[in-house]
């Protein structure tokens, strides 16, 4: 069994191609850190891996595009990651531009079943003379000697804005590449705003897990003003920078209350802004890469009744065929369904 991801074993098998300062952009696992003694730069947007990484002389951790660390120029080796969002890769390769000292190589490291064919377009419009130069573990690693740097990076230039509605009620989500459904309000999350209407939250401290850009929270407050109501504050969690940046954004934008903080799972919640909730929303995600992965959601359920106050709701969101219901009735109380089709089911549970 391999000790790293299969990107992370592919680089290391071609690690003599490393050469001067190294930036690491997309980090999965930092156990890869101590196996790159020389140090440098490794960036990651999520929390849970930020949060883990070990202190190891020479290494600095960055969270997310928007992290200090991320200063230009600072390595003549950019290890770009391949992303899950074919989108988001635009935003890494425009990240290691601005990361690149002059004369610096670019490595881009990906799975085959997670697109890297696909990506070796994208790659090539900024690096014309890539190749590649190892094709291991399930992966291909490509490399350039020319690529366009020392370009400015601006998160805030590459943030988006759109409408969403429900309910008779409209909100501005802002976007950026990577979010879970980035330009729409998918159909599930639809669902449930539409029996947050019909049937509300109870009036209280609420916490969005897994917020993504902020629409939930944010639609829930339009929605209480609208109806002539005082809006009950909605902290947001979510584990991926992206969503922590946007949620953030989307939130003062549409005047939202509420702390928005990185978390995985829950552990952010309850190292910082603890507190029992009147009710806790979520359309938590159940995809790791290409993977169904509800590992997420199952830990996330556990841990939930203890963040709810007595009587406090859960309302839960998910894709029909993932088998919640039953956890939900361990771990919180009885459920009731509150709609649902073929491809979603929305899920209310009031903790006993």
């Amino acid at each position: 069994m391999s000790a790293f991801p299969n990107a992370h074993e592919a680089l290391l098998r071609n690690r003599e191609r490393i050469q001067g300062r190294v930036a690491l952009i997309g980090l999965s696992d930092t156990g890869l850190l101590s196996e790159l003694p020389d140090g440098g730069l490794a960036m990651t947007d999520h929390a849970g891996v930020f949060a883990r990484a070990p202190s190891l002389q020479g290494w600095r951790m960055a969270f997310g595009y928007d992290d200090e660390a991320l200063q230009p120029g600072c390595a003549d080796t950019l290890v770009v990651f391949l992303p899950k969002a074919r989108a988001e890769l635009a935003f890494r390769l425009a990240l290691a531009g601005r990361l690149a000292a002059n004369g610096a190589r670019l490595i881009l490291v990906g799975e085959k079943r997670e697109g890297i064919a696909g990506a070796v377009r994208q790659l090539k419009a900024v690096a014309p003379d890539a190749a590649k130069v190892d094709s291991a573990r399930h992966c291909q690693v490509w490399q350039a000697s020319q690529f366009a740097t020392g370009g400015e990076f601006d998160v805030g230039a590459w943030m988006t804005w759109h409408s969403v509605a429900a309910a008779g009620v409209e909100v501005e989500i802002a976007g950026l590449p990577g979010i879970f459904s980035d330009g729409e309000l998918d159909a599930g999350t639809l669902m449930l705003l539409q029996t947050l209407a019909d049937q509300p939250l109870p009036r209280g401290h609420a916490l969005d897990f897994a917020c993504g850009s902020g629409v939930i929270g944010c639609w829930i407050q339009a929605w209480q003003r609208a109806a002539g109501q005082e809006p009950s504050p909605i902290d947001a969690a979510d584990v991926q920078s992206q969503a922590v940046i946007c949620a953030r954004s989307s939130y003062q934008r549409n005047q939202a209350l509420g702390d928005v903080v990185p978390s995985d799972g829950l552990s952010g919640v309850s190292g910082g802004i603890y507190r029992k909730y009147r009710a806790i929303v979520t359309n938590p995600p159940f995809h790791a890469g290409v993977r169904t992965d509800t590992s997420m959601t199952e830990q996330f359920l556990r841990q939930a009744a203890a963040h709810l106050q007595p009587s406090g709701e859960l309302r839960l969101v998910a894709n029909s065929f993932l088998p919640y219901e039953a956890l939900i009735r361990k771990t919180i109380g009885p459920v009731t369904r509150l709609a649902g089709d073929k491809r979603f089911t929305v899920y209310c549970a009031k903790r006993t």
